[in-house]
């Protein structure tokens, strides 16, 4: 079975029902997730090993996270407790053309603390065979980047895959480090690329455009300066208004370019989350599949994320594999 662990933030989300705005209403709902996390219990639902490494408060909030990661089977031992609150987001859902609003309060949450010293990375990287961070981590505290640096280079020295989605919050980078710095620098230790011309432009300080031969070159030029990086894939979201849209995914593998066809999504429930349903099924595709078949199930997988409350895709193997089969028409299963 593969090992697979990931590091990063802890969130609660809190949203108003439905989709109601927060003057609406003076009810909440809430969901645990956070963009590592949710890659980790999406890839523990596929049934793989998870291991998730963080620091959350240590207080009922804390134990109520701990608690629903188990749920899931996600390795918590690794997971450090600390005096600082959860870190938290408010969302309000949008519909139709009116855009879903995400505030953030996370600058003093209980992650921002992680130091290195807290993580002993040669234990908990153990028989790992896989580790797959985003840009977020490294923007929250010199600790969050650091720690995750250790991390990185313990996986390098171990032959570990590394995965990284690099795209980062550029609001977060409030510490003194400089965003576009930091993540080069982690790029060294990155064998998967998952991000789109955005992500490649930012680290390369290029203008490419958005179409495949622009895709192509940029990736190309992507794996001459970081010649670990292997691959580069990118979900392409098609957004005809808020409630409708298309999922597609496009990769470089270093030999030849290819896209998946589009899955359209006519009534999105909640898009939170979708981008690490693509990674975690990109995961597993890489893990079982060829390339372009594990593209295919990361876009099958993001599409059906779209269906799910919350920030967590709750899709099985099976539930993947019958959308990739045709089946899209929704019918009672029996």
């Amino acid at each position: 079975m593969n090992k697979i662990v990931t590091f990063g933030e802890v969130l609660m989300r809190l949203s108003p029902l439905g989709n109601k705005k927060m003057k609406q209403t003076n009810l909440l709902e809430y969901y645990f997730g956070g963009t590592e996390i949710n890659v980790g219990i999406s890839l523990a639902n596929f049934g793989n090993k998870v291991k998730h490494i963080s620091c959350i408060s240590d207080d009922f909030i804390g134990e109520t996270a701990i608690g629903y990661l188990r749920q899931y089977n996600v390795d918590t031992r690794d997971i450090y407790r600390t005096h600082r609150p959860m870190g938290m987001y408010f969302l309000e859902v949008g519909a139709v053309m009116r855009p879903s609003t995400i505030a953030y309060n996370r600058s003093n949450s209980a992650f921002s603390g992680v130091t290195p010293d807290m993580v002993n990375w040669e234990k908990a990287l153990n028989k790992c065979n896989w580790f797959h961070w985003t840009g977020i981590t490294p923007g929250l505290s010199q600790g969050a980047y650091d720690t995750l640096k250790a991390g990185l280079i313990a996986a390098k020295a171990k032959g570990i895959t590394v995965s990284s989605d690099p795209t980062y919050r550029s609001g977060l980078w409030k510490y003194g480090v400089d965003a576009k710095d930091a993540i080069q620098d982690l790029m060294q230790y990155v064998n998967i690329f998952n991000g789109g011309i955005d992500e490649i432009n930012g680290i390369l300080g290029t203008e490419y455009g958005y179409g495949n031969e622009d895709f192509i070159t940029a990736s190309k030029e992507l794996i001459e300066k970081y010649p670990n990086i292997e691959k580069v894939f990118d979900k392409i979201r098609i957004s005809i208004n808020a409630s409708w849209q298309k999922i597609k995914g496009r990769m470089w593998n270093g030999k030849e370019f290819k896209e998946t066809d589009p899955i359209e999504i006519t009534h999105i429930v909640d898009r939170i989350g979708t981008g690490d349903a693509f990674a975690a099924g990109l995961i597993y595709g890489l893990l079982n599949f060829d390339d372009y078949r594990a593209m295919e199930f990361a876009s099958a997988a993001c599409a059906l994320k779209h269906t799910f409350p919350g920030d967590i895709n709750y899709a099985t193997v099976k539930d993947v594999e019958h959308l990739l089969s045709g089946n899209t028409g929704g019918r009672v299963n029996r």
